[in-house]
């Protein structure tokens, strides 16, 4: 029997071993072996061509609002909290424009879109140090997860139903 046969009759036994299992067991082994990735959520914020950036210490360059998701948390509940948090808006999100997968650095994120009439007043948190409005053209400086949002919105090719503002966090 050559090494490629011996492997694939290997790899069948792995899996019927794998069938069998208790469910609790399977969950356990697909933990250890998969790789975990961190989740979150981000809302892009825009008003007549130009998108809200927030400069916050913890990131290398500007950034979007949002953050990591809570467990069981569903992903417009933690945008929709993240942007209260972190710019003292509350938005309805909408429905997400697309979901940012970076195998790489195992992150995944789910970008909503709200387009504002106008620019609202702003109450940065302790996490944002500075808010400004810049076309995706000017953005220069901005950490890479903020230019992977930003290509994979361009990317998006038909946009669900976008949020809105509804008001401010009191």
């Amino acid at each position: 029997m050559n090494w490629e046969t011996m492997r694939r009759k290997a790899g069948t036994a792995a899996l019927v071993g794998f069938r069998v299992m208790p469910n609790p067991l399977k969950r356990a082994a697909v933990r250890v072996g998969a790789p975990s990735y961190t989740a979150g959520a981000v809302c892009v914020l825009e008003h007549d061509g130009c998108v809200l950036f927030l400069w916050q210490p913890h990131r290398e360059g500007w950034s979007l609002p949002g953050g990591l998701m809570g467990k069981h948390e569903e992903p417009s509940d933690a945008v929709r909290r993240e942007v209260a948090e972190e710019i003292g808006l509350d938005v309805d999100p909408g429905d997400p424009v697309t979901v940012r997968v970076d195998a790489e650095r195992q992150v995944i994120d789910v970008v909503f879109r709200v387009i504002l009439e106008t620019r609202p007043d702003l109450d940065l948190a302790t996490e944002a140090r500075k808010a400004e409005w810049f076309t995706p053209g000017e953005l220069a400086q901005a950490d890479s997860d903020t230019f992977g949002i930003m290509a994979a919105i361009a990317a998006a090719e038909q946009p669900p139903r976008v949020g809105r503002l509804l008001g401010t966090v009191d």
